[in-house]
């Protein structure tokens, strides 16, 4: 009689490992694949190519010749001979030149004053045992649903005597309630044991708030102030109901006119009709003009957008 020999069984905890089995994961959490990489690059190309494409038609325009524009039909696609004539003129010291320092001046001041009495309000909302904490908090929350109105605003700022005046165009909209729910939002993140521990080395809120909260909260003033900064270089609407005297006029306005009411900047009638001054070139320089400080200024606030933004929004 035989006797049939078998080996031991292991246990399960010493038997080799088999292949993972799959796992049905969302198509979002997939790695992408070459085509979809491929496709990405496509539409981003498309997208970059449908923003920089009218741009370099606005720029070549307007450092092309009267002739090379002349002889293009209008917007010129392919630079031939490139002058700085329209923005020697603009900027010779006539309306636009003192237009853009109107812009420049109420950007500067605006968004300066802006930012100054959102921080101080963001900080004073964030301690919840501030006076009257609950309801200026309401009572801001609610001018974000219901506001007055074109009318009574405009009354409002011909009974204060701020017409024809450049605080017309600054103390209407000096302050913007979601920015200041952002900073508060903000200065709510930043620990409390630090400022306890200020406190009890004698410090008080203004010193809290220039030296600890302030130097921790530069990412989301840098983005509160840019976006004030845009908003006060791009108004128009309060200089156009503000301001009569078109010697005060930003450089918004005045391309309005240049652009849409195809009206010459003022001592430039005469080379636009009968010099070597092309009115399209005009109108693209304008153009130009308008749209450099934030092209130029974006880039370097960029970096702040992803932590001002995100970090604030964590906590209400």
């Amino acid at each position: 009689m035989t006797t049939t020999y078998r080996a031991p069984k292991m246990p399960t905890s010493m038997q080799r490992p088999g292949p993972p089995a799959a796992h049905n994961r969302p198509a979002w959490e997939e790695p992408p694949t070459k085509v979809g990489l491929a496709s990405k690059g496509v539409v981003l190309g498309f997208a970059m190519l449908a923003i920089l494409f009218p741009l370099w038609i606005v720029i070549v325009t307007s450092l092309s010749s009267k002739e090379t524009i002349t002889k293009a039909g209008g917007l010129v696609l392919i630079p031939r001979e490139i002058t700085f004539v329209a923005y020697r003129e603009l900027l010779s010291g006539g309306q636009v030149s003192r237009a853009t320092l109107v812009s420049l001046g109420v950007t500067l001041v605006g968004t300066l004053f802006s930012v100054t009495v959102s921080v101080l309000c963001a900080y004073g909302l964030s301690r919840s045992g501030s006076l009257w904490h609950r309801g200026i908090l309401m009572t801001l929350l609610t001018t974000m649903f219901f506001t007055a109105g074109l009318i009574p605003t405009y009354l409002l700022v011909q009974s204060l005597g701020l017409t024809d005046t450049y605080l017309a165009l600054i103390l209407p909209s000096a302050v913007s309630v979601f920015n200041i729910l952002v900073l508060r939002a903000f200065f709510m993140n930043v620990s409390q044991e630090i400022v306890d521990s200020a406190r009890i080395d004698g410090a008080g809120d203004w010193r809290i708030l220039w030296q600890i909260v302030l130097p921790l909260s530069r990412a989301v003033v840098a983005v509160i102030a840019l976006f004030y900064a845009v908003g006060y270089w791009s108004a128009w609407f309060n200089a156009s109901l503000y301001l009569n005297d078109h010697d005060m006029l930003p450089l918004q306005n005045v391309m309005i006119q240049v652009v849409q009411r195809q009206e010459p900047p003022t001592g430039l009638g005469q080379a636009v009709k009968a010099g070597p001054l092309s009115p399209l070139a005009v109108q693209m320089a304008v153009m130009v003009l308008a749209m450099l400080p934030v092209t130029v200024l974006s880039p370097f606030v960029q970096k702040h957008f992803k932590k001002g933004m995100l970090t604030g929004a964590v906590k209400g």
